[in-house]
This record gives structure tokens, C-alpha cells and sequence, in this order.
């Protein structure tokens, strides 16, 4: 009965967000309804539940998100998004500007949602093509590559972040062992997959592609650019491991400890990001502090529905653990004598394909994978975030936003959408997998 009642919830999720376009929220919060009053459970007890899912699943993460947003959109609006780029073509030269553009696109990629970011670098790709007069999607596949990967994979990212606090993963090590198994799938379903797609001759309407060269002016310095894309990266590294070490060694009561300790926060190293960047590249820039604040408050709104998706997410968790269907299902998947984070992956992979949206793939596998992960030992939660962040990102299709934004931007057919960017999203599921399966027998 258990299995049988997942079944028709998740089948009732997928009916009511892709085919009745409900919103994403609502039909979360209607689906752990209606399967909490399956399962059993009392009323006040399906309230309860959902409540404590929700509360508990945002937590923290309201402030990683939140601050993720704002960091994400001033790196935007004050042109380093620009600058990294720019400087990186710059480096590689037109020859080998492909990796120059995957490189772009994972720095760029970590501080911006992806929504925001592919609307930032799609009219940086316009103009590099129009000036190198190289086939567009061999320069556009490099750097869009890199942004899903970031997306899927890395924390701050909502799904990744999601994913660490309900799996209980470790932050900093997720994000490196992150940028570990990124490097492989960027390479290959970037450049080099990138490099076959010079047949396709894309032809962006001109009301979103303007040719003439875009001004470099009044862009922030190369070395400000870059330390501020990369802070948050750099504050997850170096404070999250030795918070552990602090713990471990029962420093974190002394003074520097407590510091030491307290910068390891996620959200703290995203807050100073945060302030960091709103001092160098908007108030010492000439801009008021209050044109600074509500730029911040613009991005909190653009952030708002990522949000409430992950909270419905974390409303059907807690009641699939409440019913005991969670347990039921746990017990089950591991007589399936398949490795966990192939399981994982599949899981993930297979929820993309009917929902579309690798947030939500990737939260509710988390959901369902949790008791398996509690009842078995030797499962790195890391290598599982990741190895369901890379089966959430598996097959993009018609069902996706990110099909549809690639589709009309670069006016292709669907027929020809299929073959690029839905391939392109295949190989960066596949190669994560790999990745996340070569790392785990070493780590």
C-alpha cells in the first residue's frame, strides 16, 4: 500500500504541474494532503506535519537562497558577470574560446540562479559570435553547459543546498566534491560536444539579438570581479572543513575558535559575499546605498517562488516520514540490491523526465532516498547530493523552462532543440554520474 500510494502521488504532482499548470506550491501542498489522508494519518496530524516540513526544510536555507539571490543579481547588474568574461576570452583567445566560455559560465554560474544567469550571458554569446563569426551554439553549448552543471550541482544553489540539508551533507565538502565531478561534465558536454554543433544554424530574432558590439565601459576592475563571483566558494572551502576540525577538537569554545567557527556558517560566508559585493561593486561605484537595497530587494522577490517550491517539497518529505510510508519505502529500495546513488540518480533522472523541473526532481528523490541513506551504512550524503543533482538534471525536454528559454532565444525547431540542448543536458547527467561513482572509491 505504501508504494502503491507514492506511486499515485507522485503521478498526481506530475498531472497537476504539467498538465494542469497549477502551481508548483499548491500542488505540493495538495499531494502531501491527500497522501497523509491515505495513509491514515489525522487531520490535525497532516497540519502538523506539513508545518514542521515546511519549517524544517527552509530553516537556513531561507538565508543561503536568499543571500544567494542578492550576491547573484549585483554581480549582474554591475557588469562583472561581464568583466569575467570578457577577461577570460581574453586569456583563451578565439581559438580556444570555447573553454574560455565554459570556464565563464561555471564562475558566473556559482553566485547566479540559472534563470538569471542565462539571461545575463546569452547576449554576451550573441556578441561573441557576431565578432568571431563562429558558429553560435559551438559557443553558446560551452557556457550554458556550465551554468546547468553549477545549477545541479553546487551549492548555494536551491536544489544542491536543499539537498545537503535534508540528506545532513556536509556544505563545504558537497561543493568540492562538486567542483570535482563538474570539471569532466563541463569539459564534455561543453567544448567538446559544443565543437560538433556547427551545422545548426541558429537565427535569434532581432528584437533579442543585436549585433553590434555591446560597451565595455564603466565595467568594475578584473580582480574585484572575480573575488567577489568566487567568495562564497572560497568562504564554503576554507571555513566549512576547519568548522569540523574546530568541532572535532573541541576548540570551537575559545575565542578564535568561536570566530573561526561562526565564519564556517553557510550563511554567514554568504552574507559577508553579500556585503562584500554591495560595497565594491555598487556604493564605492557611486551608487546609493538605497539604490543598492533595493536592488537587493528585487532579487528576494525573484527568489521568492524558488523558495516556496522547495518548501512544498519539504511538506511532502514530512509526511512520506509521518505515514511511515518513508521507512516502508526504504526497506524496499534496499532489497533492490542496486547501488544507492545509482538508485539515486535513476530516481532523479526519472522524475525530470515527467515534471521537468530539476528542483523538484531532486527534492522529492531526496525524500523518498532519506530512509535508505538512514538505514544503510557507508553512503557518502555528499556523493548522494550530488549523484541525484546530476540525474535531476538528465533529459530536458519540452516539460522544462530551460528547454523553452534555449529554444526561443536561439530560434531553433524543437526537432533541433532536441539534439542540442537536450543532448547537451543528457551527457552532463551521465557524466556526473560517472564522476560521482569514480569519486566515491576514493573518498
Amino acid at each position: 500500500m505504501p508504494l502503491l500510494l507514492t506511486f499515485i502521488g507522485i503521478l498526481a504532482l506530475i498531472v497537476l504541474i504539467a498538465y494542469f499548470h497549477l502551481d508548483t506550491f499548491i500542488s505540493f501542498i495538495l499531494v502531501s494532503i491527500g497522501i497523509g489522508l491515505a495513509a491514515g494519518m489525522e487531520v490535525g496530524a497532516v497540519g502538523k506535519s506539513i508545518q514542521t516540513g515546511i519549517g524544517g526544510t527552509l530553516g537556513d536555507l531561507v538565508l543561503i537562497i536568499g543571500f544567494g539571490a542578492m550576491l547573484g543579481r549585483v554581480v549582474a547588474e554591475s557588469g562583472a558577470a561581464r568583466r569575467i568574461t570578457d577577461v577570460l576570452i581574453g586569456w583563451f583567445g578565439v581559438k580556444n574560446i570555447r573553454w574560455g566560455l565554459a570556464l565563464a559560465g561555471f564562475i558566473i554560474g556559482i553566485p547566479l540562479f540559472y534563470n538569471a544567469g542565462f539571461i545575463i550571458v546569452v547576449p554576451l554569446i550573441f556578441t561573441i559570435a557576431a565578432s568571431t563569426k563562429l558558429p553560435m551554439l559551438t559557443i553558446a553549448i560551452p557556457m550554458l553547459s556550465a551554468l546547468s552543471v553549477a545549477h545541479g550541482y553546487l551549492p548555494p544553489h536551491p536544489s544542491p543546498a536543499a539537498l545537503v540539508g535534508q540528506l545532513q551533507a556536509d556544505i563545504g565538502k558537497t561543493l568540492l566534491y562538486g567542483i570535482i565531478v563538474a570539471t569532466p561534465a563541463i569539459i564534455i558536454a561543453g567544448p567538446i560536444f559544443g565543437k560538433t554543433l556547427g551545422r545548426f544554424t541558429p537565427k535569434p530574432d532581432r528584437e533579442v539579438f543585436d549585433p553590434t558590439e555591446a560597451p565595455r565601459t564603466d565595467l568594475p576592475g578584473a580582480g574585484i570581479s572575480f573575488f567577489v563571483a568566487l567568495l562564497p566558494v572560497l568562504m564554503l572551502t576554507i571555513f566549512g572543513p576547519l568548522r569540523t576540525y574546530l568541532k572535532t577538537h573541541g576548540l570551537e569554545q575559545t575565542l578564535g575558535g568561536k570566530v573561526l567557527y561562526l565564519m564556517g556558517e553557510p550563511y554567514v560566508g554568504m552574507l559577508l559575499s553579500v556585503l562584500v559585493a554591495v560595497y565594491t561593486l555598487a556604493i564605492r561605484r557611486g551608487q546609493t546605498t538605497k539604490a543598492a537595497m533595493k536592488m537587493l530587494e528585487e532579487a528576494i522577490k525573484a527568489a521568492a517562488p524558488i523558495l516556496l517550491t522547495i518548501a512544498g517539497a519539504g511538506a511532502l518529505k514530512q509526511i512520506f516520514n509521518d505515514s511511515g510510508t518513508s521507512v516502508y519505502i526504504g526497506q524496499q529500495l534496499a532489497g533492490l540490491h542496486m547501488p544507492p546513488l545509482v538508485l539515486g540518480w535513476a530516481m532523479a533522472g526519472l522524475i525530470r523526465v515527467c515534471v521537468g523541473s530539476a528542483t523538484i526532481a531532486g527534492l522529492t528523490t531526496a525524500g523518498i532516498m532519506l530512509p535508505l541513506l538512514q538505514s544503510q551504512t557507508g553512503v557518502n550524503p555528499e556523493l548522494m547530493v550530488l549523484a541525484i543533482g546530476a540525474g535531476s538534471l538528465m533529459l530536458s525536454h519540452i516539460n522544462d523552462a530551460g528547454f523553452w528559454l534555449f529554444k526561443e532565444y536561439f530560434n531553433l525547431s524543437i526537432a533541433d532543440t532536441l539534439r542540442t540542448w537536450s543532448v547537451m543536458e543528457t551527457i552532463v547527467g551521465v557524466v556526473g554520474l560517472l564522476g560521482v561513482l569514480v569519486l566515491d572509491t576514493i573518498v
